[in-house]
């Protein structure tokens, strides 16, 4: 039994949501959402909530029903508060700014890195080393922090480069004279 499944997601006030087949569609203050759920699942939408049930007792049906439900929760909260993530940027002369639909990041290249914005992603630079990727969809906001991470992943002897807010480095020790 899937204990994530099980719950019901409740419809908060602002958010209208509508079941159509398996299509599940939302809509809230900060946008629109949609999710196709799986074959294996039924959705249902009762009293308020989002109920999710799977539709046999098979594994595929098993695995994809608590899937399912966190996809339908997800996509309540995103267009109700919307999903952000802080990037730290740590290193000397590494920053980051935001130049109309472009992040540029100096990351101790011999080039700076021009990374294009997606659609429906802001990003923001409340200092130039902070970065703060914002938007409705959870999976592009990680997405595009992974992406934007990437360019220089932190290291472990010193700590430099690019690292989610919460992360945390497992430190090395250096070479012993």
């Amino acid at each position: 039994m899937s204990r994530v499944g099980k719950k019901p997601v409740p419809v908060p006030s602002g958010v209208t949501a509508t079941v159509d087949g398996q299509m599940v569609k939302m809509k809230g203050s900060k946008g629109e959402l949609s999710f196709l759920v799986p074959d294996e699942v039924s959705v249902a939408l009762e009293n308020g909530a989002v109920t999710v049930t799977p539709r046999d007792e098979s594994k595929a049906a098993r695995a994809k029903w608590g899937l399912s439900r966190a996809q339908v929760a997800n996509l309540v909260q995103g267009v109700s508060n919307g999903f952000e993530k802080r990037l730290e940027i740590n290193g000397v002369g590494y920053k980051a700014a935001v130049a109309g639909k472009v992040l540029k990041l100096s990351l101790g290249y011999s080039h700076d890195i021009d990374f294009e914005i997606p659609a429906g992603i802001t990003i923001t630079t409340p200092k130039p080393t902070e970065v703060i990727v914002a938007g409705i969809d959870k999976q592009k906001v990680g997405q595009t922090a992974a992406e934007i991470r990437e360019y220089r992943g932190p290291e472990p002897y010193k700590g430099k480069g690019v690292k989610y807010a919460d992360e945390f480095i497992f430190r090395k020790e250096g070479k012993k004279k």
